[in-house]
């Protein structure tokens, strides 16, 4: 009997030790679930998420993992009272996503007083690696610098050399539309003008017509989500296209392809880092996105949630502990990246995570074969040369 009874005490004592050696994380993906960036974040990202959670198995690697989301609303108060919640009372150890470079500014200041991490996988700004880079935040998908010399650059070299924006009133469009005039600048190019437009704007008939008085060869759309589905849509209305002027999409997802269809949206040049159609991986990861998200195709922004976190996941359970916000980014540099949508990688001092870019053209009607085959690749942009130079982008961190 008492043989039986210290066995079942050491069996205890044996489960209870295991129990107390697993990590516990907490993620929690602040994004848009109700306006104008939803449907290329927002549900999916949530969805990509769980997805990169589940793939990585965190029992096998001794971790306990829990998800938990958020509207930010597209305001910046919201987004960092949201953190700060998080952070304080729900013991949340790292936050990703985030469209809306506003709110990922400020949710990027309240990691750093917290010692958290964030992942911005939703965000454009590329002041994120630049003079507001912090050793807790890492710049996941795509930024404003990558854009611009991308997309501005190609558009420019096929000649749309002179340039009228439509940019977005905040943070994001500011920054989009400073990166891509010097881009156009420098590339020969000149800007005959620009005009500010509200987050979530519905009627852009009077931001058309000055740019239709500008003259301009190409009308760069500082903007995003619902916002640039809107100028596009409405730009046709207008005869714009047909009166020999073009739109340049600086910041377009497939999301956003798909809301215009091909008729309204073939021929539109974009940058993107991850499309669901580039190989087998991504189309079998996509497969099984749509479990969750019928009828959908993933963006780069929901495809960089699942990167993020999965490298996120892989320094955690390196380190043993998600506490430690500034070592968990660190370790997150010192290791290379590895996922199946966005291949082999780095995260480099300034927290840029760096790999390839791809600029697409939209394909017509008669093109596309089957739902989801939007794009025809145009070029891709190495790594190497994807984002800005670190010795151009005013990192305290860095030294150059």
């Amino acid at each position: 009997m008492r043989l039986v009874a210290s066995m079942a005490f050491a069996a205890a004592a044996l489960f209870g030790a295991a129990a107390q050696a697993q990590t516990s994380v907490k993620i929690g993906v602040l994004t848009d679930m109700s306006s104008l960036y939803a449907d290329d974040t927002g549900p999916g990202s949530v969805a990509a998420a769980k997805m990169a959670v589940d793939d990585f198995n965190p029992a096998a690697h001794g971790l306990k993992v829990e998800i938990v989301s958020a509207d930010h609303q597209n305001k910046p108060d919201i987004g960092s009272n949201i953190a700060r919640q998080w952070f304080d009372v729900d013991h949340v150890d790292v936050i990703v996503d985030v469209p809306n470079s506003g709110v990922a500014l400020a949710v990027s200041d309240v990691t750093r007083e917290k010692n958290k991490v964030f992942l911005v996988s939703g965000a454009a700004i590329s002041d994120l690696t630049g003079p507001k880079c912090s050793p807790n935040t890492i710049h996941w998908t795509y930024d404003t610098w990558m854009l611009a010399n991308s997309t501005g650059k190609s558009v420019v070299k096929t000649g749309g050399d002179t340039w009228f924006f439509l940019t977005s009133d905040y943070a994001f469009g500011h920054a989009l539309e400073r990166d891509t005039t010097a881009v156009v600048l420098a590339n020969g190019g000149k800007v005959l003008g620009s005009v500010s437009h509200p987050l979530n704007n519905q009627d852009f008939s009077s931001f058309l017509l000055q740019a239709q008085q500008s003259k301009a060869k190409i009308i760069g759309l500082a903007n995003a989500g619902g916002d640039t589905i809107n100028a596009i849509k409405q730009g046709a209305e207008f005869g714009i296209t047909a009166g020999g002027q073009h739109f340049a999409g600086l910041l377009v997802f497939i999301g956003d392809v798909e809301a215009l269809g091909l008729k309204t949206a073939q021929g539109l040049v974009l940058t993107e880092t991850f499309y669901w159609d580039m190989n087998d991986a991504t189309r079998a990861w996509t497969k099984r996105w749509q479990v969750q998200r019928p009828g959908k195709f993933p963006t780069m922004n929901q495809a960089g949630v699942y990167s993020a976190i999965t490298h996120y996941l892989k320094a955690v359970a390196a380190l043993k502990s998600a506490a430690d916000g500034k070592a968990v980014v660190a370790q997150m540099k010192a290791m290379p990246t590895d996922d199946p949508l966005f291949g082999k990688g780095m995260v480099r001092a300034d927290g840029r995570k760096i790999h390839p870019a791809y600029l697409f053209e939209v394909k017509s009607p008669a093109e596309s074969k089957y739902p989801g085959d939007d794009y025809k690749l145009r070029a891709t942009v190495p790594a190497a040369e994807a984002f800005r130079p670190m010795k151009d982008d005013n990192c305290p961190m860095v030294t150059n």
